[in-house]
């Protein structure tokens, strides 16, 4: 059945959307689960086994395989609740009548199921025929998972490494495949070949005589030569990618990872000018594999979604994407961290982002992944890491070591904001003999980094008051810069009335075109990196600047032919767009010609 709404909710964080899919799946919207803390996961598990008075028994460490059973324990649970919840809705419960009105209150007012919903209630109201109009129309949102492919931790016993399947991202792949849910996996962050070929081990995604596929692969990407790359390469494993997700490199909530200043119009216009050929070629893979295990073959390629997000902020952006790119949904992310009604964000922090400015809002080197992350100024995690810094103690206690990837020290590897591994990084910095400038500098690289992989589950502990005796108090939060103009806790009415543009004043009046907000984020990125060493040292510092400037410089060509030829978008802004997409260029042309001085000095 197709779904009913054109937006979905991202994963954000690790416990900002943990419970998500119980509070809007059953409402028709599409959400996603992050599977990095199952001790989280397990907690959530079983506070809502009490509340819906449902069996529980603990999953601890004793357990063989205890990682991969407490997630594919809480994710039985989530669909066994918004089952629940949904079937009540299609039985038209009188105890579900208002959360009936609810889901189609959500729909935008242009939705024809929404119409005819209106007018069945309006005559003469007939309780069967309700529950046919219902069961052949109302439909569930997919509650979907997320795993960061590069977060898979070795396991060990007695210091002795276990097989690869113990470790932490193929733990979380086993326990949602042999979970009861039918929806998507969503693999972010890059390619793991090792997890890829994991894959190939459960039934439930492949597809059957009918080409159905229980659990779909959702790969999200940043550019089409890596959806390219990652699409072929599990084609050949048999694996079909059932939907694209594009995200802004940088204008995005949480990790960044930057293009080679590729834009996402650009991005998103190659996609749809080769998705045909790309179909074509994976489903050519993909039948070769096939026939090979001698699985069921799909007479015809099987389709292939393609989604955007990242910084969109009204509903006429909305609606341009959706339209100029036909995209099949567009992701809503850090607006939603000001809806209680979806997510779990502590009331502290709640507040923290309500009154956020642009100046709050910064793309961050604080994450042990050693990837750009966007961050909130004053968030509790960073103010606990400046303590234990003040104290003489930099680094955090490590209580649950999902990032402890660095192998430099130990084979068990070690996470880089931990204070065993600061300890001994500032130990190596010490015997180096620094003047106190340089010191300084490199001290503060080493002591910036923040236990994140604790801290972005807090929040949803302190929502729910559940204990953080393990984890402390501390949480991080990690909104895209689309924050700065969104500064009211909102319900999920408003949220979705603002999608859909029937109601006005929700965003700043400031707020820049997401166009132009990400070009600017760019040119500023590209600069920095410039002037942190304004010395171009070999050809490839010389190539990486030139190719990232001249991709910025042919986005904002692309953008002002763009500009030209839209009608019926942005006429109001137009003039305003292409002033701002000219200032940027102006940057840009300033930038390569410092570029430029710096490679005949070099020369």
């Amino acid at each position: 059945m197709k779904k009913l709404h054109s937006f979905h909710i991202p994963v954000m964080g690790i416990g900002f959307t943990a419970d998500t899919p119980l509070k809007v799946s059953h409402l028709g919207i599409d959400s996603a689960i992050s599977l990095v803390d199952d001790i989280l996961l397990e907690k959530l598990r079983k506070m809502y086994c009490n509340m819906f008075e449902l069996p529980y028994q603990e999953i601890d460490n004793s357990q063989p395989d205890f990682r991969a059973k407490r997630i594919t324990s809480y994710l039985d649970m989530i669909h066994d609740v918004t089952e629940d919840k949904f079937n009540q809705l299609k039985e038209v419960n009188k105890s579900c009548t208002d959360e009936l009105k609810h889901y189609f209150n959500l729909l935008p007012s242009t939705s024809e199921i929404k119409s005819q919903f209106m007018n069945a209630i309006s005559d003469t109201f007939n309780l069967d025929k309700a529950k046919k109009f219902f069961t052949e129309h109302l439909v569930k949102g997919s509650i979907d998972v997320n795993i960061m492919t590069k977060v898979d931790k070795d396991h060990f016993n007695d210091k002795e490494k276990l097989p690869a399947e113990y470790n932490d991202a193929h733990a979380a792949l086993r326990g949602y495949a042999n979970s009861n849910l039918s929806s998507s996996l969503i693999l972010s962050a890059g390619m793991n070949p090792h997890l890829f070929s994991y894959l190939e081990n459960f039934k439930d995604f492949y597809p059957d005589a009918t080409g159905y596929i229980k659990k779909k692969v959702i790969l999200k990407v940043s550019d089409y030569r890596s959806a390219l790359i990652q699409g072929k390469i599990l084609a050949k494993k048999g694996i079909w990618i059932s939907e694209f997700r594009i995200e802004s490199g940088l204008n995005c909530g949480g990790h960044a990872f930057a293009t080679n200043g590729l834009l996402l119009g650009p991005i998103l216009n190659e996609f749809t000018v080769n998705k045909q050929v790309l179909t074509n070629e994976l489903h050519e893979l993909l039948t070769k594999a096939l026939k090979t295990k001698e699985y069921h073959v799909p007479a015809t390629a099987l389709p292939i979604k393609i989604t955007a997000q990242g910084g969109v902020g009204t509903s006429e952006e909305h609606e341009f994407l959706l339209s100029k790119y036909n995209l099949d949904s567009i992701g809503w992310g850090t607006p939603f961290l000001l809806v209680p009604e979806a997510t779990a964000v502590d009331n502290e922090t709640l507040q923290q982002l309500v009154g956020a400015k642009e100046e709050d809002l910064y793309l961050s080197d604080i994450s042990p992944l050693g990837v750009p992350f966007n961050s909130l100024k004053g968030n509790t995690k960073d103010e606990e890491k400046y303590r234990n810094i003040a104290k003489n103690r930099p680094g955090s206690a490590c209580p649950k070591k999902f990032v402890a990837l660095d192998k430099e020290f130990t084979e068990e590897g070690l996470c880089t904001a931990s204070r065993q591994y600061q300890h001994l990084k500032i130990k190596q910095l010490d015997a180096q003999g620094l003047d106190a400038i340089d010191y300084k500098k490199e001290l503060d690289k080493i002591t910036v980094k923040s236990c994140t992989c604790v801290g972005l589950g807090t929040s949803a502990l302190l929502k729910y008051n559940l204990d953080t005796k393990t984890e402390g108090r501390g949480v991080s939060i990690c909104p895209g810069p689309n924050m700065a103009y969104f500064s009211k806790v909102m319900s999920l009415k408003e949220m979705t009335a603002h999608i859909y543009g029937e109601i006005k004043n929700i965003v700043s009046a400031k707020r820049p075109h997401i166009f132009v907000k990400e070009l600017t984020i760019y040119v500023d990125y590209i600069t920095k990196k410039f002037n942190e060493s304004p010395v171009i040292s070999n050809k490839r510092e010389e190539k990486y600047f030139t190719t990232f400037i001249n991709n910025l410089k042919e986005g904002v060509t692309y953008y002002e032919e763009l500009l030209a030829e839209t009608k019926g978008y942005f006429e109001a802004s137009k003039s305003t767009i292409k002033d701002s997409l000219e200032a940027e260029l102006n940057r840009l042309k300033a930038l390569s010609l410092q570029v430029e001085q710096a490679v005949q000095v070099t020369t």
